[in-house]
């Protein structure tokens, strides 16, 4: 490995179904961060998603053997990440209407469609649906999944109630998905990156 100057994905999983550690060490250093990102930006929770992380990687380099060379090692790792976020929501560890209904929902991405749409195509896809909604229901949305506000303190911002603020998210998140579903399910991955 000394020799290769950037080894491929496919290399580096080569080498570490081999038990080469440095392998690990460089997969770890390529995709820790995004993967941490991608996992705190569903649970909002910096310990637990450092936790979720860690143990991810734990798991890659024990089960090694049973990691597809061929396979899109980014993509395997934000599925990876992804179900054990949607594990941990289900087992009640989190608390969370839309994030339940999430996870129900996006159980159905195949683990091949990562290969099929980048994350970026998504994104744009999913922001195009965004741009569609109604005026009022659009500004509630971005409210809560780009400012972050909470239900409460977009209803006190808009002067409507939380139940109305809910019931526009959630017909919201309706449509969004409604669009997405001419392309693979995987645009519902991306959706969980716009979740509270």
């Amino acid at each position: 490995m000394a020799d290769v100057i950037t080894p491929t994905d496919q290399e580096l999983v080569a080498l570490l179904k081999q038990g080469d550690e440095a392998a690990f060490k460089a997969i770890y250093d390529r995709y820790a961060l995004p993967i941490f990102f991608q996992v705190n930006q569903m649970l909002r929770d910096e310990e637990t998603s450092k936790d979720l992380v860690q143990d991810l990687f734990i798991t890659v380099w024990s089960k090694a053997a049973l990691i597809n060379e061929n396979a899109n090692l980014a993509g395997y790792l934000h599925i990876a990440a992804r179900n054990r976020v949607l594990k941990a929501i289900q087992k009640g560890k989190l608390r969370n209407d839309y994030l339940n209904s999430l996870a129900r929902f996006a159980t159905e991405v195949s683990t091949a469609t990562i290969d099929e749409i980048t994350e970026r195509e998504l994104s744009n896809m999913i922001e195009e649906a965004i741009e569609k909604l109604p005026p009022k229901m659009k500004e509630v949305f971005e409210l809560s999944r780009k400012q972050n506000l909470t239900y409460s303190q977009i209803a006190e911002q808009l002067g409507i109630s939380d139940k109305t603020v809910k019931k526009q998210i959630h017909n919201a998140l309706k449509i969004i998905k409604g669009k997405l579903n001419t392309i693979p399910p995987a645009g519902i991955l991306l959706l969980a990156f716009l979740s509270k």
